[in-house]
């Protein structure tokens, strides 16, 4: 039997000095699981970003916030609640796309990053008119095999 129950997403980690936001698809059944993004510890997220910026990595919810708000990145899910099955983007459908507006009027965006082709999809299905630059980053699910953290690094670098 399949579970057909909305799934509530997380709230946004952002301050008034995030300068880019990254916006995911929907969280995994691992990051419901511990309450905040990238639980999978086989998606490659969090290293990669830790990485990136030279920092030793830490699995602390609360370290990983201060993190990403030391280093201007807000970090949310475009999907803010759907039916999912498991952790498959395929299996998503009927999500409730998320409101941009708190964060874009207390932070001063630069430049969105959608990790994966679900998180572009559904951001431009409401934001394609935004008028801030985004792209699509290649996804850091232990899924895609196309996995590029040279890409990461490019777009980012002007953060570091």
């Amino acid at each position: 039997m399949q579970d057909t129950k909305v799934k509530m997403g997380f709230p946004p980690v952002y301050d008034e000095n995030s300068r880019v936001l990254i916006l995911g698809s929907f969280p995994s059944v691992q990051s419901r699981k511990v309450s905040f993004y990238y639980g999978n510890k086989q998606n490659r997220f969090w290293r990669m970003i830790y990485s990136i910026f030279g920092e030793e990595y830490s699995e602390d919810t609360e370290k990983k916030k201060a993190f990403l708000l030391k280093n201007g990145i807000a970090l949310w899910d475009i999907a803010t609640e759907c039916q999912i099955e498991g952790s498959k983007d395929s299996t998503l459908k009927n999500a409730k796309i998320a409101d941009l507006t708190p964060i874009l009027q207390t932070a001063n965006i630069q430049k969105i990053l959608l990790n994966g082709a679900l998180a572009f999809q559904l951001f431009e299905t409401k934001y394609n008119m935004i008028g801030i630059p985004y792209l699509k980053m290649p996804s850091t699910s232990p899924a895609n095999p196309r996995f590029s953290v040279e890409k990461w690094k490019e777009v980012l670098d002007d953060l570091r």
